[in-house]
């Protein structure tokens, strides 16, 4: 039987990925498991996933996996950062983290609340996305247009004064 193009689509992009990571997702072994079944390595490798998610969901539920969303990518890409000469990237994690901080120390102080609010977790994990999204970058926005100007004026000078000639 035939698949869809759609779904065949998406398993050569699956593939391509796994491809790109064979250490990470184990591509050898998959590749063995699709040679005895005749199955699609792409299916086997999305059942794991689906796997693992639902034990991280049923060991800490939506808020371990909300936090890991908001904490695993972003780490990760800081520690990349790092080594880059591009201080692009940095100011852009030194900003999520500085969001980060303060929407935590918010959501402690007000949890309470979260009790509250309909499906705050995946609000809450659409949110970090849409903070670190390469495409929104919406940790600047969070800064420059919330935090900044809170916080400013209660901090003083912040960049030393050019010497005018």
């Amino acid at each position: 039987m035939a698949l869809p193009p759609a779904i065949e689509k998406g398993i050569e992009k699956t593939d391509a990925f796994l491809a790109k990571y064979p250490n990470l997702t184990q591509y050898e072994r998959l590749k063995e498991i699709e040679e005895k079944t005749g199955q699609p390595k792409a299916f086997f490798f999305l059942a794991f996933c689906l796997l693992f998610t639902s034990l991280v969901y049923v060991i800490g539920g939506a808020k371990l996996i909300s936090d890991l969303v908001s904490f695993v990518y972003p780490a990760y890409m800081s520690f990349k950062a790092i080594d880059t000469n591009s201080p692009t990237d940095d100011k852009q994690w030194l900003t999520y983290w500085v969001v980060f901080g303060f929407t935590s120390i918010v959501e402690q102080c007000a949890g309470f609340l979260v009790a509250w609010i309909p499906f705050y977790f995946f609000l809450k994990i659409g949110f970090f996305t849409w903070l670190y999204h390469p495409k929104f970058m919406g940790a600047g926005i969070i800064y420059t247009q919330v935090l900044r100007p809170a916080l400013l004026p209660y901090l003083g000078k912040t960049a030393p004064e050019k010497k005018s000639s």
